[in-house]
């Protein structure tokens, strides 16, 4: 499948990601790159740690295992450890904060008490915890990524990612958890009434509230990893996801978060190729009640293109086939590769559009008719 002509020259990135080392831009409806320095080079996260496990107990909530409203206790050595430990919920043994309220704490506050809380309370231990993170991050593919601890305080380097894969992270918290997401996430404030007193949490989402459309998702800071952000925004049907790392301060990390954004919203644009839940291809299904399955995507699609140009646009199809029966819907079976002519082409995941269930008696011999005549 083809379309357009004419290449158009690539757009410059904005000045102000010069003094940042790490950096990368993604359009999640076309999975292609728009802007990357060192994309898969390790780096400390400090508190961009907390996205992952945000993102683990979305897992367990949306499986039904982490009721929002569950309680949760502190152990005294917890509260010993960790209570106005750097940025924190100022959590004591005395408090009983739900599910909910340690997210809120995650999210907005960045509250490190407010992990371990929640890590120990649910999975026993810490290490049970990042258990979780790390078997998350491998069904993620991000396979340059490594957790050993649910906060990002300072571990000597054991904790790391790269900007590769936090966009991978982004990209399944935003559209596998979307209600939880829209909860949770790009809040400016939020207020924990605790044994402690009131504990006014603010946000420091350099976007949020300054870029139209952003709407999370987490900053971090220590002094060995620098100032780093994961950030989003998302116009008309169209989500950019963007990580910055290693900032040497807290102007410049803000000024390139918005100048980023901005600049991917204005010096590209998109050409629409398929709506959200709509076929692009069919994939062969053996031993199944049906030949074929639609391979759908969870998301609109479309081709990002440099403003004003008419390039070709290639798209490809990828599964390893043919699939075998039983099939899910919703099962990730393939891929999308876009190719904008001039750059490097976009990979959008497809999902199996309905169940295939095994082939009984009569389907085989329905199959075998059509294979037959066709």
């Amino acid at each position: 499948m083809t379309a357009g002509a004419a290449q158009a020259a690539v757009p410059t990135p904005p000045a102000e990601l010069a003094p940042i080392p790490v950096s990368l831009l993604v359009d999640l409806g076309s999975g292609q790159v728009l802007e990357q320095r060192h994309p898969d080079t390790p780096f400390l996260p400090a508190s961009v740690t907390k996205v992952m496990t945000a993102f683990v107990a979305f897992e367990e909530i949306d499986a039904g295992r982490l009721p929002l409203d569950r309680v949760f206790a502190e152990r005294p050595e917890t509260e010993k450890e960790w209570f106005a430990k750097g940025t924190n919920m100022y959590l004591t043994v005395k408090d009983r904060p739900t599910t909910r309220d340690l997210l809120h704490g995650i999210m907005t506050q960045s509250a490190n008490d407010a992990c371990v809380v929640l890590a120990e309370g649910y999975a026993g231990s810490v290490k049970a915890w990042t258990d979780k993170m790390n078997d998350a991050a491998r069904r993620l593919g991000m396979t340059r990524s490594h957790y050993n601890t649910p906060n990002g305080w300072m571990d000597e380097g054991h904790t790391y990612v790269t900007a590769s894969d936090m966009v991978k992270l982004a990209d399944a918290m935003i559209m596998r958890h979307p209600d939880l997401y829209r909860e949770f996430s790009g809040h400016k404030r939020w207020f924990w009434h605790g044994q402690a007193g009131d504990v006014a949490m603010r946000s420091h989402d350099p976007t949020v509230g300054v870029v139209p459309g952003a709407d999370g998702i987490k900053t971090g800071y220590t002094r060995e990893a620098g100032y780093n952000f994961v950030g989003t925004a998302e116009r008309e049907g169209r989500r950019l996801v963007m990580v910055l790392a290693g900032s040497p301060t807290t102007p410049v990390r803000d000024a390139a978060a918005r100048a980023l954004l901005e600049w991917g919203f204005s010096a590209w644009t998109p050409r629409h190729l398929f709506d959200k839940g709509q076929p692009v291809a069919n994939a062969r299904v053996q031993d199944g009640a049906d030949l074929n399955v639609p391979l759908v995507a969870n998301r609109e699609v479309h081709a990002t293109l440099p403003k004003g140009s008419k390039a070709k646009i290639t798209l490809s199809v990828h599964y390893k086939g043919p699939l075998v029966a039983p099939v899910r819907k919703g099962d990730e079976v393939g891929e999308l590769e876009i190719q904008v002519q001039g750059l490097t082409p976009g990979r959008v995941p497809l999902y199996a559009g309905r169940d295939i269930g095994k082939a009984g008696p009569l389907d085989r011999l329905r199959n075998g008719l059509i294979n037959l005549f066709s």
